[in-house]
Formats: C-alpha cells, structure tokens, sequence
C-alpha cells in the first residue's frame, strides 16, 4: 500500500457514506472516506510527492492540509475492532499529539487521515541537508523537548488505558505553527498489537533509541519510551543522529559518547556548533536529564511527567543518583546490550531525584 497528503475541498467537503459491510457503526470523532476519494485527491499515490516511509506506512505530501497515511502492517483484528481502536484513539486530544481526521478500510486498506504539520518533522529539521533546514536555536529546541515530553506524559500517565508509543525518534515527532512538536503514529502499536515487531525500520536506523531490556527481553513498558525520549534530547541538544557515529577515530553511538564527555567533565563539547549562543546551565541540565531517562536499568529511570517537571522548572538535579546509562551495541556477530561502566545498581527509582530542591 501506499499514502498521501491532500487537500483537495471536494474531498475534505464530500460527505462520505459508510462502508456497505459496515453499515449502522458510528465513530464518534472521526470520518470514514473511501479508497477511491483517497486514491483520486492524492493523484493516485504518486511517486513523487513521497516524503517519508516509517514502519507503519508511507506518507506523501502534494502541499495540502491532511497527510495520509496507508498502513503497510497487517491488523489480525476485524473490521469493528479496528475502527474500535481507531474510535479510542481519535478521541485522544492534546497539544503535543498529531490529529487523527479519519480512516478508510475496504478490502485489504487500511488508511488513515490525519492533520498535516506545515513544518515537516524534526527528523528533517534537526538532522536534514543543511541548505534545507530550518533554524533551530535554542529557544525552539527547548520547546520541542518540553512538548514532546508533555504529550509523552499524558499518553502514559493520563490516558486509560495508557499508550506505550514504541517508536519515539526524531522522525515521528512532527512540528506545527510555531515549531510546536506534536508526536505522530502514537495509536498505530495499539492498532497492530500482534503483527509489529519492536523495531519497526531496520535496526541499524533505530539502534541508539531501543532501550536495552527491549533489545534482550523484549519487555516493553512506559520505560522504554522514556529511554527512546532520553536519546531524542541527546540529539536535539547535539544535532546528530542517535545511530552509531564517528567521533575522531572511533565508531560510537550518540549516549556512549555522551556519557564519555560527561566523565571527562567536556559535555558542552556535545553541544550542535550551529548553535552559536545558548544557556550553558540549561543545556548542561538537558543532557543530564537525558541520562536520567537511559539509566541501564529501567526501574531507575523517571516518569515522562517527572521529566517534564526537570525540563521545564528551575530545580537542581541530585546528580549524586545518576548511574551509567545502559545502550545497545552491535558487533560483527553478535549483538549486546553494553553500559557506560562496569558497574549496574539493581535498585527501585530514588524518589530523591525527582523531589528535587528549588534554587
């Protein structure tokens, strides 16, 4: 399958009858189109306007106001549930969370239509051809954290039943007016919960946003997208790829370099150099909530609503709590989950990190 932005008025304006095998199922919020609306307002799924491919479909944009999206996995639910689910997550409203406008499900399809975000994704902004890239000081890097952890945190503390997202990195974090991030996909693991692996593009791509319990254990918990949102700081706070880098001479990831700097005592060397002023102390603070949300074992790490209060008030951080951070590293045969040191603390989550002292 394919997908596709539109924006055409026929097809945001045209009422759109119920699919026949689904005649007499309401959806609350949310509006159902048919294949060949879809198929006619995005010129067919061309080629050419394609603009990214995730684990869950491809999506094109013809400059208009929806994206949509065609879903590649396969759902074992039927068509009820699905739309079901669908119903669930298009009543989910924040801020910080993409807008889901409508589905379309005949035959094999599955379709969905959401809002479409005029200033790509911060994929392409932070980590894109520089010619092509939008600035991003200080002050907008700030507000994409903060706001990434905010939608974060109502999905996983606010919610019932909470959503783990699975899929938190720089590509799925899309950015609207005035560069308010809004996290995309967060109802698609919830959609397919039997048929999507927990790497959902090809590892060598995601490798420095899986958490190491999920690499080994496959234990997918809030935790994990706590750790994926913890790497996303690293790289908005450095402007690289959380993947494995060179740094001088040496093959690293982004956390295990940023760790090494922060023993060295060098962490503002982690800073992108396209930012040419910023507030130490705050940026110093960032990264280290960073390492807070990588910790090697996950039960050290806080909750997104926690993160959210070390970002965005003046507090100090208990530093003296901080162990290495654990991260995922492949070698020529075999693949292991490394740490920062040798040493591992088996032990509950300090409550005296997130009680913190107000300077």
């Amino acid at each position: 399958m394919s997908c596709s932005c539109f924006g055409s008025s026929r097809v945001q304006k045209k009422p759109t009858s119920p699919h026949r095998e689904l005649e007499g199922y309401s959806l609350d919020n949310i509006r159902k189109f048919s294949y060949k609306d879809l198929r006619i307002a995005t010129y067919n799924f061309d080629r050419s306007t394609k603009i990214g491919r995730g684990g869950f479909g491809v999506v094109y944009k013809d400059g208009s106001q929806v994206a949509v999206k065609a879903l590649c996995a396969e759902s074992k639910q039927g068509d009820r549930e699905f739309l079901t689910e669908i119903n669930t997550i298009s009543n989910v409203r924040h801020q910080n969370l993409v807008e889901l406008i409508g589905c379309c499900i005949e035959g094999t399809h599955r379709i969905l239509v959401y809002e479409f975000l005029e200033n790509n994704s911060l994929d392409h902004a932070l980590l894109g051809k520089k010619s092509h890239t939008i600035e991003l000081d200080w002050k907008r890097r700030s507000k994409i954290c903060i706001g990434t952890a905010r939608g974060l945190a109502y999905l996983h503390e606010e919610l019932e039943p909470h959503i783990v997202h699975r899929d938190i990195k720089a590509s799925n974090i899309l950015l609207g007016e005035g560069f308010i991030p809004k996290i995309g996909d967060f109802g698609l693991a919830k959609l397919f919960p039997d048929s999507i692996t927990h790497i959902s593009t090809k590892l060598a791509g995601t490798t420095g946003y899986l958490a190491p319990e999920y690499v080994l254990g496959g234990q997918l918990t809030l935790k994990a997208d706590v750790y994926s949102f913890g790497v996303l700081i690293l790289e908005i706070v450095s402007g690289r790829s959380s993947s494995i880098s060179s740094w001088g001479t040496t093959q690293k990831v982004l956390l295990e370099r940023a760790w090494e700097l922060y023993e060295e005592g060098k962490l503002l060397e982690l800073v992108d150099p396209d930012l040419k002023t910023y507030p130490e102390e705050e940026v110093l603070k960032y990264i280290k909530v960073a390492f807070f949300c990588t910790q090697a074992t996950a039960n050290r790490r806080p909750m997104m609503s926690q993160v959210v209060d070390m970002l965005s008030r003046n507090i100090r951080l208990n530093e003296k709590e901080l162990t290495p951070p654990g991260f995922f590293q492949e070698s020529n045969d075999n693949k292991k989950v490394s740490e920062a040191s040798t040493s591992r603390q088996i032990s509950s989550y300090p409550t005296t990190i997130t009680q913190v002292t107000p300077r």
